[in-house]
């Protein structure tokens, strides 16, 4: 799959969704859903907010999008999706899962892998800076292990 210029609009839009989310004191997580190259659905890390464990970035934005046929959807998210977002992403086939980045978490592309899910790894310096920044505050760092688990 090649790069496309497309692809770093579509992200700035889930870090703008990411940036919705710190401001309100959760995680810088953010997603967008697109079909046809026209978003159908926004979503971020909603688990401190709504103090529930499943509303990671990923899972906000397909949870907004509501009961619909995802197999000819893009979904775009700041951060390599973890083993349930990579798990629900297969689970209902989305086409393509375009990556803000994995250098500062590697997620789960072997899940992806697994379902046959295709993913871009954009290395976006956006997205890398945003979690770097935000992990740096002692206290963001805490809220990030309980939100993978640890």
């Amino acid at each position: 799959m090649s790069v496309e210029s497309y692809h770093f609009d579509f992200m700035a839009e889930a870090i703008r969704e990411a940036e919705i989310s710190i401001s309100e004191g959760g995680l810088p997580i953010g997603a967008v859903l697109t079909r046809d190259k026209k978003i159908i659905s926004r979503g971020y890390n909603r688990r401190v907010q709504e103090q529930n464990v499943i509303l990671h970035g990923e899972m906000s934005c397909m949870r907004n999008a509501g009961l619909i046929p995802f197999h000819d959807t893009v979904m775009y998210t700041t951060l390599s999706p973890c083993s349930m977002c990579a798990g629900a992403i297969g689970l209902f086939k989305l086409s393509l899962l375009v990556i803000g980045e994995s250098v500062t978490f590697p997620g789960s592309k072997d899940i992806l892998t697994q379902f046959g899910i295709p993913f871009i790894d954009l290395e976006d310096e956006r997205s890398i800076n945003m979690m770097k920044s935000w992990r740096s505050v002692p206290a963001n760092e805490r809220l990030w292990q309980g939100d993978i688990g640890n």
